[in-house]
């Protein structure tokens, strides 16, 4: 990693207007978590439903949509990004670094949340908070990876990112098998799944695809991402 290039990058996710939506995304969730908990509506199928539906399936997918596409996106729309690449900082450490920089924003803003409401919701009952903890976070890193890639390759990132997110995982996969085996929401449901004994929660695809998935899909995002930056010095030296 790069240390001046995390902080820059830091310095401008959480300086910019999208910063609002990092904080109010998992704020509804921990106000809805605490409404439920004080209603006594809280049992494990209502609580399964809101921990997968809302912070698995919606607040994780926008929030590392927000975050991939935010830590590099801007710089390659105005053109920042061509002053770091004349620098001799390998591709990778860039790739890397911005990578992290998403990586900690999604454990901030999707994770922990989840971890605090999964705790309101259910306490340590099944065990369903931290194995959805850990379920976010393992697709929080993949998702990262995918919308670092999408940025640089595409200025219709946040497009795209949408349409898969909203369209394929969330629509596609409520009717279609096969979009549900080629879908990280469900990979990361599936680690989830295999840490708690909770009845309600239910993965569509086996533990090892889907850790194998979870880690192919990461390092191809991450590769792909140093590619096309090496692609983008080239261009800006022509």
């Amino acid at each position: 990693m790069n240390p001046t290039i995390a902080m820059i990058t830091f310095r401008a996710m959480l300086g910019r207007r999208r910063a609002l939506l990092l904080l109010v995304l998992p704020l509804v969730l921990l106000v809805l978590a605490v409404v439920l908990r004080s209603t006594g509506n809280n049992d494990l199928d209502v609580s399964a439903d809101v921990l997968q539906k809302f912070g698995l399936a919606t607040l994780l997918p926008l929030l590392a949509l927000i975050a991939g596409t935010g830590v590099i996106g801007p710089e390659i729309d105005d053109g920042q990004i061509m002053y770091v690449l004349t620098k001799p900082i390998p591709r990778q450490v860039i790739v890397l670094t911005k990578l992290a920089v998403a990586i900690v924003l999604v454990t901030a803003f999707a994770v922990v949340p989840t971890l605090l409401a999964g705790l309101i919701l259910t306490g340590t009952t099944a065990q369903m908070a931290p194995a959805f903890t850990i379920g976010v976070l393992v697709g929080g890193v993949t998702y990262s990876a995918v919308f670092v890639a999408l940025a640089v390759m595409s200025r219709n990132a946040v497009t795209i990112g949408l349409l898969y997110a909203l369209v394929w995982e969330s629509l596609l996969g409520n009717f279609a098998p096969g979009a549900k085996s080629a879908s990280i929401q469900q990979w990361a449901l599936s680690v989830a799944d295999a840490l708690t004994s909770a009845s309600p929660v239910k993965a569509s695809v086996d533990l090892p695809v889907a850790v194998l998935l979870l880690i192919a899909v990461t390092l191809a995002g991450t590769l792909l991402s140093a590619y096309r930056l090496r692609s983008l010095a080239v261009a800006s030296a022509d």
